[in-house]
């Protein structure tokens, strides 16, 4: 039900509370972390662009519009422009679609709880007339890799796994094989990079000699996806060898660990694939992202005519539509299915 009284609240006051009520949701299991922080994040950002000392009631569709705009010309922090001379010294670029779009959909979320809460008379995000521009495709960092270039990383990981290359550091700081484990998961499971991060030791387990990975995914669900025969084996390596180095006793669940013994962070993972990038030929190597890898994951268990149910469960999606956003198309692919239609046979000639 919604509140007959409207509370004459500011911006700051209610993005506050939103920001503690998306937290605790986060802690008892009813909103994924990740998720909970990227609202909290986008909201308190909202207050900061809007007025803090605005009331929130007052508001119009015209005054968010003028908040999205000059969110889209914030610069962000974790990109960069070159510089006109083509030296080091550019600037942080503007805002992506793509995080335009995803502050959006956060300051829906806020205004829809802001309606129920009895912050507002009426939900602003209605009269709301920006939207951003959508992209043509995903960027090349984030789409699936083909045959070639996703085995030349596999293959970068396996080998270093198989003989750690000696880097000058001290036994206790050595991660290649924690970092070779780290893609062989991200490529062979697809797993979102939160589901990596959040992964404790005592969520792998065996079940009739096969390995098993507990995964606790958005939402509060569970799913338990079997490792292929190549990750079980640098799994075992790393728990019996590696993980014993990088311990120091501050995160005794934690599976995969920096070297300073600390649970590895979100932000760290895109640094251990491009290690293991490094090591690749040049001629079959390519940037790729952790959800480029997912993407890899999808994309080759779908090409494989893998069951699209058991595809979704490996991903831990809730519903079968969202693997289209998975699927990217592979060289050769469509040639492949004509030559073996399912009318007229296999074509050899």
């Amino acid at each position: 039900m919604r509140p007959t009284d409207v509370q004459r609240l500011t911006v700051q006051e209610t993005a506050d509370r939103y920001t503690e009520m998306v937290r605790a949701k986060s802690t008892t299991g009813a909103l994924a972390p990740g998720t909970a922080e990227v609202y909290a994040r986008d909201v308190l950002t909202f207050a900061e662009l809007a007025g803090p000392e605005r009331v929130l009631d007052d508001l119009s569709g015209a005054d968010v519009d003028e908040v999205l705009l000059r969110f889209a010309r914030k610069p962000d922090g974790r990109r960069r422009v070159p510089s006109p001379g083509g030296g080091s010294g550019g600037g942080a670029a503007r805002q992506s679609a793509a995080s335009q779009a995803r502050f959006r959909r956060s300051l829906s979320a806020f205004f829809r709880y802001a309606v129920i809460a009895g912050w507002v008379q009426l939900n602003p995000m209605e009269a709301v007339t920006l939207r951003a521009k959508e992209r043509g495709g995903l960027g090349a960092r984030r789409r699936a890799l083909t045959t070639e270039l996703a085995g030349g990383l596999l293959g970068a990981a396996r080998s270093m796994a198989a003989a750690p290359a000696d880097a000058g550091r001290r036994s206790d700081q050595r991660t290649e094989l924690r970092d070779a484990l780290v893609v062989l998961m991200l490529a062979a499971v697809g797993p979102r990079v939160s589901e990596l991060t959040r992964a404790d030791v005592e969520h792998f387990y065996v079940n009739d000699g096969v390995r098993y990975w507990r995964i606790f995914g958005k939402g509060g669900r569970t799913r338990d996806v079997p490792l292929p025969r190549a990750v079980t084996r640098v799994l075992e390596v790393y728990l019996a060898e590696g993980r014993p180095l990088l311990d120091r006793g501050r995160e005794p669940q934690a599976l995969l660990l920096s070297w300073r013994g600390r649970r590895l962070a979100r932000g760290d993972v895109q640094a251990v694939i491009d290690r293991v990038l490094a090591r690749v030929d040049p001629d079959h190597r390519r940037g790729v992202t952790p959800h480029g890898l997912r993407h890899t994951t999808a994309t080759h268990l779908l090409a494989a005519a893998t069951d699209m149910d058991a595809v979704r469960r490996v991903l831990g999606h809730s519903d079968l539509s969202t693997l289209g956003r998975y699927r990217d198309e592979l060289p050769g692919e469509l040639e492949a299915a004509m030559r073996v239609h399912p009318l007229l046979g296999r074509d050899d000639g």
